[in-house]
């Protein structure tokens, strides 16, 4: 793309980027682990929404399983909320790669 192309398109870029945080704000993504006995929502910022653990999971004699089951549902919901965020960028930004911006 011509450099001078891009400054011209820098506010139409910059509002589809604001729309894209927007849209990423309202990302809910689910991640579970150990046949879903952990179950965690996160939003499109990556902050834990919410946890649900099945009750046959919550044994005072190991509590290092549930430790386990839960950084587990967390990668999950994790890698969940990463591809709606490409998803989404994709489609606002028009394939715009913006994973050399750390995005």
């Amino acid at each position: 793309m011509n450099p001078f192309e891009l400054l011209k398109n820098t506010q139409a870029i910059k509002e589809q980027s604001e729309k894209l945080q927007q849209e990423l704000a309202d990302i809910r993504a689910e991640g579970s682990s150990g046949g879903r006995m952990v179950t965690v929502t996160l939003n499109g910022k990556f902050e834990m929404m919410g946890i649900k653990l099945d009750p046959i999971c919550v044994d005072n004699r190991d509590v290092q399983m549930l430790e386990d089951l839960i950084v587990s549902a967390h990668k999950n919901a994790v890698e969940n909320v990463q591809e709606q965020i490409k998803a989404k960028s994709s489609s606002i930004l028009g394939g715009l790669d913006l994973s050399q911006f750390g995005l």
